[in-house]
């Protein structure tokens, strides 16, 4: 009677499992692919948004990664990650040193792209 108990709970913990996975796998699974593929990595916007404003502030120059990291609020390792996509797709150009320093700015592709994105700077 026992292992009856048992199995029925089991079943039951089956079947309203088996309900909640179809109705949580549903929206679970609907609510993932959205998010995964409509969210931005608020980390990447973020250091988009400083080399945005250093191009907006410094034309022309390159800011440190030390200063892209603490005015992003990224961690450095942080950084050189997203720097390494935005690199590689062409959005950012970066130079990076033997001890660990370095420096990143925005392509001429990474110029007009936050243009669109973040507006024209102000004059």
């Amino acid at each position: 009677m026992n292992d009856q108990a048992e199995g029925s709970g089991d079943t039951n913990g089956d079947a309203s499992g088996d309900t909640s996975g179809d109705t949580s796998g549903d929206t679970s699974g609907d609510t993932s692919g959205d998010t995964s593929g409509d969210e931005i990595d608020p980390a990447l916007v973020a250091i988009l948004e400083q080399l945005w404003r250093a191009q907006c502030e410094t034309p022309g120059r390159a800011w440190s990664l030390a200063k892209l990291s603490k005015q992003a609020g990224v961690p450095m390792s942080g950084l050189r990650r997203h720097l390494t996509g935005l690199v590689d797709s062409g959005l950012a150009v970066a130079t990076l040193a033997e001890d660990g320093t370095g420096s990143a700015s925005l392509s001429e592709d990474g110029r007009a792209f936050c243009a669109e994105v973040f507006g024209e700077p102000a004059p």
